[in-house]
Parts: structure tokens; C-alpha cells; sequence
């Protein structure tokens, strides 16, 4: 075992569960000695977040680790090689903790203050070169408990005393005589060490203010014209003493107030603020325990400008971007760029919901938009690890929470077939792009479980009805009732789930026969004698074509059409039936009209968005006061229908699993050219094509090894060219 001869270890400080507005980050240092350098290998894992340094350096620059987890079912640990940091004779190891998700004080909606394994931070480290341990976290290391940083909360900020810092206190020649002993952990959560093996949190880039407004004596608006997850780092000159206040805002308000809606979440303390106060020279600060949503930073305390520097940094999950996309129609291609940065401001070892008031791993948010992430990002480590959280999550019953990981929040609103759908589709997906079915083997224990539940809420109609219906619908969340939608999601778990038993290599007739099963129930309770569906709305509809329900397709078909024409080509739908509105209607040979519905004027409709200057996707439709956040990625699939419609790429269904793909592009009217890349498992696919009149000029650039078949035959690797008449 790697912590076999460590322990967790933590500050002597009292724990206190209130909300103080106080608590210091410790810092830890140890001393040793070896005689010669070789490979090295260091295993850590902090509880909340750390950061760890040798010999003065950082040993890695990852931000926010480790991995957030439910702390009694798993620890993530992280493995550094860090055998380039040591010399021989005397080194120095040194941590820095803050609270991260171990330890909210916040008395919030989520309970997260309640949670089983709060406590002040803690670590447990081993340092091992050549298979030995030569460095292990015990009580022999020294800390300090008042330093610098006084205040830290991952969901409301991070406040820092410049006059208090020594930069060399991670130096070997620094005298730590005064510091004291640390106190070997009791408390100890139950959890599996596991590591971490997706990638880590870092800065992406960093953007200089657009504009800068002075709104008060000392008060000054960095409008950095993107929104966007991370924080501000600032480098100033200032009076001894002097206090400067960072609130970070994503849209301007009268006053520049916090917007009430979001900051009603929390019931104490400022939210989405950091606090730095001066020390007699000039220095530069930026948070290391927290991170905001922003476009908009409010600086408070400033005495001349000329002396202030600040830039916003991009922080996210450091996963590739596996697309790129351009076309003629210049409201896609801000759509698609938004949607890069919704969905990277949403990846911290999960899919969350915002980088604002929550940052919580919505399972709902992350169903609606998982093939549009795993077409347009390699995002397969993070979505694994996040997987563990959920098998972590269920209960013994099989339910599962709205939100994961959890404090205990969640079991009872905001779950239900539209969020846990998750479990199915994250192993699902990653095998649908990847080929990897090893995901899908391991969660048939679950399936099988979360089953078992679902026939325990079944009413004598045979449906379940807990659970969110198809939520943030711009006219009303329950045009299309929970328990339709539940419906069809189920069928689509047990095909997935004999998808599963059949990769395992076992019998999978009950999980088709409970399909199908399924699908009479729908048909029973919902499609009428005439093949319509009985809720006439689009999402209903589009769910029947989506999921191939339909016992009459071409009823199905002009239904859809109808509820979309009726509708002037504006969408009706929610998360659930957005998702899916597009590709049933490509499925019905009208990509014209998803066109329409994705370009469509007025409201409601993705445009209202960006003609009110948005950079990143919203939350809800709504255009009059809304509060709601705006850096949401539950809306972003309309990137995979950009990448498989007009730049025309697609994996081939009928070859799932071997990641083969067809080259199917709509040469819809109103663009006249596209172009990009996809970056797929097995090399990189370049695509541009060019409408000239009625003829439309086609390259396409593969790499060896990917079957692309266009009408049927496999185009050759290398580039091709050819045209098409329209």
C-alpha cells in the first residue's frame, strides 16, 4: 500500500463549524537528507485542496487538488515524479492546505456544511525513490497555522495579508525554529484511496481588461469581455495596509450590487469576493483555494490606477479541445466558441453546473450535454473519474442524488431518470467514441441496482414518476410530464444495459426484454390508434423519433414538423427535448428546419442570447432580469450537431464500438461554406467544403487507419477532393 507508513496529519488549530469568516491556511514543512538522486515518486493526497513544493519548487502546476470526492467512499491521490527536484544532501518538502470541498462553512441550499467528514485540512504524503519510502507525512514535520492567507472558501473566495508573506518559507535555508509540531489526524474519512489519473486543473489563458470604468473614489470595473471560470491576478503598489476588494460579477448590475438571485444561495459571508490587503511593496496576488464565474471584476480600494494591474485566468480541466468549426454563419461560430468555454468553465473533476453559486456536479446539466462533450473534447479521464463518484453516490437502494458528489443533498429533488441517466451514458458514450468497453462491463452491478429502484416507484400504469421533467423550458417545465420522459430514458437504459451484459460477454434477454417491454408501456400510455403521440410537443415527439419508439414514423415525422412550423421554427423544448430536437429532426430529413430552430430570431432561441452581448451559454431562455447564471453548458449540443451536420462527420451506428464513421453533410441553403477538424481516437479528420452556385467544392484530409464512408464507399486515406451537384 503507497500510505502504508503515513498518516494524515493536520495543524493544531481548533475546528470550528461556524461560519467565522476566519480560517487561516496552514502551511507544513520537513526536513531530510539523501546521499544520492535517482527517480522519484510522490504520492499525495490533501484534504481539501494542496499545494506542495520541494526544495522551492512547485511540484506541479495543477490547481484545486485533489480530486473532489464523497471522502468516506473514495480519497483521490495524485503521483508526481519528482526526482528532477531533489539534490543530494539536505532537501526541504513543504504543503500548503486550504478547505476546498473538505471543509464549507457556508450555510447554503445544498447542506454542504453538513456534511459527515468535515474538518480543518489535512494531508497524507510519501515520498518514495528507487521503491523506498524516504519521506512520509508523520509527526516529525513542523507547521504554521497564521499565514498569509486568512481566509479560504472554494464557494465564496479567498482573502490574503501581503504583510504577512515570506516567499522563502519553502526554501531549505529557512529557519522554521518558532514553527510548531502537527497533530496526526483522528478523524480520518473512510474512503478507498484511488488515484486520480485524468488531468489536472491549470490556467488556459488570460485576458487583459477591455475596458476599465471608475465608478467611485476607489472603485474601478475590469470588463475583460469574456466570461468565464478562474480568477483575477492582480499586481499593485499601495499604502501599507490598504485593503483591496475583488468582487466578481458576470454581468453588470445598478450599483454593481451582487445579483440578489444568486447570492440568496448562501446565508453568510460575501459571495464571489477575494481580499487582498498591501504590504509596503509592490507585489502580485491570485487566489490558490477558490475560483469564480466573471466577466466583470469590481475593484474596491484602489488609490491610483496607474499603480493596479489585473488580468482574468482562465482555469479549467486540462483536457484537449478534439474540434474545430467555422462556418458562414456567424451566430454559429460565436455559438461554438461559447460553447468551448461553457463546457471547459463546467469541467473540475466533474461536470458542474456553473462556476458561480454552485459548482456542483449536476448529473441533469452533464446527461443533456455528454455527447457534445466527449464529440468535441477528450474528455474521457474526467468523465471516468467522475464515473466512481456516482457508483460512490448510489445508495444500497440504488437511488441516486441530483447532484454528485454530495454531502447527502440531493436523494429526494432534482434526481429521477433525467439526472441519473448519467450512469448510463458516461460508459456508454466513452465507448461509443472510444471502443472502450470496460466502463460499461463495470457498471452492470449498478444498472442492475438502479433497476430495481425504478420497479419500486412504478405506478399501476407501469411509469415512474419522480424525478425533474424537462427542465428550464422556456414556456413551462412540465409540458411533457416526468413520467413520459422517464419512460423513454428507461427503454434507452435497458438498450444500454444489453449492450453492457452483451460486451461482457453474458445473457442480455431480459435486459432486451424489459426494453421492449418498456417501449409497449409508452406506446400503451402515450401514442394514439393513429400514430400521433398523445402529448403533442415537440419534445415528446422528438424523443419518440430520437430514440426510434414511433410505431408509425411517418405520422411521428409530420408531427414533429407541424409543432416546429406551428411554433414559427422557434424550439418549445427544455434540456431533455433540446438535446434530442435536432437530430430527430436530421432523422426525419429536415435538417433545414433544425437549421431554422438554431437560428431562429426573437425568443426564445439561442441569438436573444448574443444580441444581449453573452460569451458563454446560458441557463435559462429567459431575456427580462434574469439572474439565473450565465455559464451554463446543459445547452451546448448543438456543437454535435455542428460537427455532424454541416461539417458532416459522424460515427457510423452501425458499427458501434469500432469507432468507424460517414461523411454525411446538409449542404443547407443558407450556408455557403464549412469547415474544421475532429480530433477522433484514431487520428484527425479535416473537412472544409465550399458552395458555389449549385456546386459545392469538398476536401477532406484523414488520417490513415479511419474508415470515413461517403455514400457507402470508404474515402481513402489522405487528402480528397471532389464536388458535389446540389
Amino acid at each position: 500500500m503507497i500510505f502504508e507508513e503515513s498518516v494524515f496529519i493536520k495543524a493544531q488549530s481548533e475546528f470550528k463549524t461556524e461560519y467565522t469568516g476566519e480560517n487561516k491556511t496552514p502551511l507544513f514543512r520537513k526536513e531530510f537528507e539523501i546521499d544520492d538522486v535517482s527517480e522519484a515518486l510522490l504520492y499525495v493526497c490533501a484534504l481539501g485542496c494542496g499545494y506542495f513544493y520541494i526544495n522551492g519548487e512547485k511540484v506541479s502546476d495543477n490547481l484545486l487538488s485533489p480530486a473532489v470526492s464523497n471522502y468516506n467512499k473514495t480519497l483521490w491521490y495524485d503521483k508526481y515524479n519528482v526526482g528532477s527536484l531533489l539534490r543530494k544532501g539536505k532537501n526541504i518538502i513543504c504543503a500548503e492546505l486550504g478547505n476546498g470541498w473538505l471543509n464549507e462553512e457556508l450555510d447554503s441550499t445544498w447542506h454542504q456544511d453538513k456534511a459527515v467528514w468535515r474538518d480543518n485540512p489535512k494531508f497524507i504524503l510519501s515520498l518514495q525513490m528507487d521503491g523506498k519510502t524516504i519521506v512520509k507525512s508523520d509527526e516529525t514535520w513542523k507547521c504554521k497555522k497564521d499565514s498569509a492567507t486568512y481566509f479560504n472558501q472554494l464557494r465564496a473566495g479567498e482573502y490574503f495579508d501581503a504583510r504577512k508573506y515570506d516567499a522563502n518559507w519553502i526554501q531549505v535555508d529557512y529557519s522554521d525554529f518558532d514553527w510548531e509540531a502537527v497533530v496526526v489526524d483522528n478523524n480520518v474519512p473512510a474512503g478507498v484511496f484511488r488515484e486520480c489519473k485524468c488531468e489536472g486543473i491549470t490556467e488556459d489563458r488570460v485576458y487583459v481588461p477591455k475596458e476599465i470604468t471608475k465608478v467611485g473614489d476607489k472603485k474601478y470595473i475590469f470588463d475583460f469581455g469574456q466570461n468565464l471560470s478562474g480568477f483575477i491576478r492582480i499586481t499593485l503598489t499601495g499604502n501599507c495596509g490598504d485593503e483591496i476588494t475583488i468582487q466578481y460579477e458576470e454581468e453588470l448590475r445598478e450599483e454593481f450590487a451582487l445579483r440578489e438571485k444568486m447570492k440568496d444561495y448562501y446565508y453568510e459571508g460575501q459571495f464571489q469576493t477575494d481580499k487582498v490587503i498591501c504590504s509596503e511593496n509592490k507585489f502580485t496576488w491570485s487566489p490558490k483555494f477558490t475560483y469564480h464565474g466573471f466577466r466583470y471584476a469590481v475593484i474596491d480600494g484602489i488609490n491610483d490606477i496607474d499603480d493596479v494591474k489585473a488580468e482574468a485566468v482562465f482555469i479549467h480541466q486540462n483536457v484537449k479541445q478534439r474540434t474545430s468549426f467555422k462556418c458562414s454563419n456567424e451566430l454559429f461560430n460565436k455559438m461554438y466558441e461559447a460553447g468551448v468555454i461553457s463546457t471547459y468553465s463546467n469541467m473540475f473533476y466533474m461536470i458542474t453546473d456553473c462556476p458561480t453559486r454552485e459548482k456542483y456536479g449536476w448529473m441533469n446539466d452533464a446527461q443533456s450535454s455528454i455527447e457534445q462533450i466527449l464529440t468535441n473534447f477528450e474528455a474521457e479521464k474526467v468523465l471516468e473519474k467522475w464515473l466512481q463518484d456516482i457508483y460512490d453516490a448510489m445508495r444500497e437502494d440504488g437511488k441516486l442524488p441530483g447532484i454528485v458528489p454530495t454531502a447527502g443533498w440531493g436523494y429526494d429533488w432534482g434526481n429521477g431518470p433525467v439526472s441519473d441517466g448519467a450512469l448510463f451514458e458516461i460508459p456508454f458514450r466513452i465507448y461509443m467514441h472510444t471502443g472502450n468497453c470496460e466502463l460499461l462491463i463495470n457498471s452492470i452491478p449498478y444498472f442492475d441496482r438502479y433497476f430495481d429502484m425504478l420497479d419500486s416507484h412504478r405506478n399501476d400504469k407501469g411509469l415512474v414518476e419522480f424525478g425533474l421533467d424537462d427542465w428550464t423550458n422556456p414556456v413551462a417545465s412540465n409540458l411533457t410530464p416526468a413520467e413520459f420522459i422517464n419512460a423513454v430514458l428507461i427503454y434507452e437504459f435497458y438498450n444500454i444495459a444489453a449492450l453492457a451484459a452483451c460486451k461482457k460477454g453474458i445473457d442480455d434477454a431480459l435486459y432486451i426484454e424489459r426494453a421492449a417491454k418498456e417501449k409497449e408501456i409508452i406506446i400503451s400510455n402515450f401514442v394514439a390508434e393513429d400514430g400521433r403521440c398523445q402529448i403533442n410537443e415537440q419534445t415528446a415527439v422528438a424523443l419518440l423519433i430520437y430514440f426510434d419508439i414511433c410505431p408509425n414514423f411517418e405520422v411521428s415525422k409530420q408531427q414533429l414538423i407541424e409543432l416546429v412550423e406551428k411554433e414559427n421554427y422557434h424550439h418549445k423544448c427544455g434540456m431533455v427535448g433540446m438535446r434530442r430536437l435536432t437530430h430527430a429532426l436530421n432523422k426525419c430529413g429536415r435538417a433545414d428546419l433544425a437549421y431554422k430552430v438554431l437560428n431562429a430570431e426573437g425568443y426564445p432561441g439561442y441569438k436573444v442570447w448574443f444580441d444581449l452581448g453573452a460569451t458563454t451559454l446560458w441557463e435559462t431562455w429567459e431575456i427580462k432580469e434574469n439572474h439565473e447564471s450565465k455559464n451554463h453548458q446543459m445547452f451546448s449540443d448543438f456543437m454535435s450537431w455542428f460537427i455532424k451536420t454541416i461539417l458532416g462527420v459522424r460515427i457510423n451506428a452501425d458499427k458501434l464500438g469500432e469507432v468507424k464513421f460517414k461523411f454525411e453533410p446538409q449542404f443547407i441553403d443558407e450556408l455557403t461554406f464549412a469547415e474544421g477538424n475532429y480530433e477522433t481516437v484514431k487520428g484527425n479528420i479535416y473537412v472544409k467544403w465550399e458552395k458555389k452556385g449549385n456546386i459545392v467544392d469538398v476536401i477532406i484530409n484523414k488520417a490513415q487507419c479511419i474508415e470515413l464512408l461517403y455514400e457507402g464507399k470508404p474515402l481513402p486515406d489522405g487528402e480528397s477532393r471532389f464536388s458535389v451537384t446540389l
